[in-house]
């Protein structure tokens, strides 16, 4: 709650912003909302694992741009944000009490793991934009860390649904970010450098080492 209520006054208060100086050059700032939307990949399948369905994510937040060079063209961005990714595939997660296990099952209607996310991304980022023109080239790069707020497992056998937190998640998560494109629209992905579960996790005797990739579009807004 605390971080929701810090967020909506930051996101209340930011604008882009132009500065003049006492030399008549001119800097500006290119503070952003964005939203994104992506297909979430699920990397390192154990044996006989494999994905389903529509595994899709959302984000949103709001980065503060910080000029490098007079021109505007390069600058270092830093922001927070929320996140929600789903992933589908024929692993079953279940529980008994505080354990929770693993099993494949190809005759699953459908079987989700669920996260939502606090992020923080950190990026170097070259434009070819000025003062005057907000609809530009531009490459940005950097790393974005993550903290799982909750995570959910659910699974739909039949007539059986069943769904509960799982724990078993890497709280701390982070990850290699590019960003590119022209104007509003902008391609995006998501390297995860750290593994989805925490490493107590196993099926059939496999560790289960997850690791997300996420593609898809990304909206600056000024």
């Amino acid at each position: 709650m605390r971080f929701a209520i810090l967020f909506l006054l930051v996101v209340l208060q930011s604008n882009a912003q132009v500065v003049s100086d006492s030399i008549s050059n001119t800097r500006y700032f290119e503070d952003q909302f964005y939203v994104g939307l992506s297909y979430n990949f699920i990397l390192n399948h154990p044996e006989g694992s494999n994905q389903r369905n529509l595994s899709y994510g959302l984000q949103a937040g709001l980065i503060k741009d910080i000029p490098l060079n007079s021109a505007g063209t390069k600058a270092i961005g830093i922001g927070a944000g929320l996140a929600l990714n789903s992933y589908y595939s024929n692993l079953v997660a279940d529980i008994s009490g505080d354990d929770i296990t693993y099993s494949i099952n190809d005759d699953i209607t459908r079987s989700k793991l669920e996260t939502h996310l606090v992020e923080f991304p950190l990026e170097f980022r070259w434009r070819n934009s000025t003062a005057e023109d907000y609809k530009f080239w531009r490459v940005y790069g950097g790393i974005k860390a993550a903290y799982i707020l909750g995570a959910r497992s659910k699974y739909d056998l039949g007539d059986i649904s069943e769904g509960f937190k799982n724990t078993d998640l890497t709280k701390f998560q982070y990850g290699l970010t590019l960003s590119f494109g022209y104007n509003t629209f902008n391609l995006h992905a998501y390297y995860a450098l750290t593994e989805l579960f925490d490493g107590n996790a196993s099926v059939n005797g496999e560790v289960l080492q997850y690791r997300p990739l996420r593609i898809g579009l990304i909206f600056y807004i000024l």
